[in-house]
């Protein structure tokens, strides 16, 4: 498992765009990403930088590996 990144918000929502995901809507600092198929869920903060853990929790959320995340940067 390789090390986490640090990203902002932004480009980790065009890296899961890349996964299929969409943003379904956004609340202040906040979007909300959704995929079809198979059917998932998850919140992204739209930082300057993610915490390594946020990301963590987005990668565990999404069903994405840290590997194939890194693969898209």
């Amino acid at each position: 498992m390789s090390k986490f990144p640090l990203i902002s918000g932004k480009k980790c929502i065009k890296v899961l765009e890349q996964f299929g995901f969409v943003v379904y809507r956004q609340r202040g600092s906040h979007a909300t990403l959704v995929r079809e198929n198979p059917p998932n869920q998850t919140t992204v903060p739209l930082h300057k930088e993610l915490d390594r853990g946020t990301l963590k929790a987005i990668l565990r959320q999404s069903g994405i590996g840290v590997d194939e995340f890194t693969g898209k940067l």
